[in-house]
């Protein structure tokens, strides 16, 4: 999970142009801004324990900050979560965002015993896409101009995972498929 000491390194990645080109976030006026973001991650996840999770990602080796990796619980009966993860441009195409999201599934569905995990990301994501679809997530489908990023309303492809295919994923990378 994320703590307050991980402020300067949640505030380098939200203030970055990279990361914020398909971000509806923005870029934080300010550290103030990004402590008061992070309080508020910090508060739901103890008014609503086990319904907002928001976790640092770490580089295995070094331990250093690489990005952040979230999901949000839908209403009980639904057993519905969304997915959504961030990650400092120099560890982009490594592998550590599938990973990351591979993880977050893994205990979607085998620890809370979710039946769906949904994500979206904007059509010109094409690298947000790419991980949404190693990690076994399927395009669902898409929606006009509900992105509000810049100033611009984008277009946003939906994602989605069933418990049966992530059962299907792990049967068949244990028969080596």
């Amino acid at each position: 999970m994320i703590a307050m000491d991980d402020l300067d390194d949640i505030h380098y990645l939200h203030s970055l142009p990279e990361t914020d080109r398909y971000n509806t976030l923005g870029i934080p006026k300010d550290k103030a801004a990004t402590h008061n973001l992070i309080q508020h991650w910090l508060r739901q996840q103890l008014d609503r324990p086990n319904q907002h999770f928001v976790w640092r990602i770490s580089d295995n080796k070094s331990k250093s900050f690489v990005g952040l990796v979230a999901l949000d619980l839908g209403a009980e009966r639904f057993r519905l979560g969304t997915v959504w993860y961030k990650l400092l441009p120099e560890f982009w195409r490594q592998g550590l965002a599938t990973e990351a999201l591979n993880e977050v599934l893994r205990f979607s569905f085998e620890e809370l015993h979710l039946h769906r995990v949904e994500a979206g990301c904007a059509t010109e994501n094409v690298a947000s896409a790419r991980v949404l679809e190693k990690a076994g997530m399927q395009q669902e489908g898409s929606k006009r101009k509900v992105l509000p990023i810049r100033g611009e309303w984008v277009d946003n492809y939906e994602y989605a995972i069933l418990e049966e295919d992530w059962q299907a994923r792990k049967i068949s990378k244990a028969e080596g498929h």
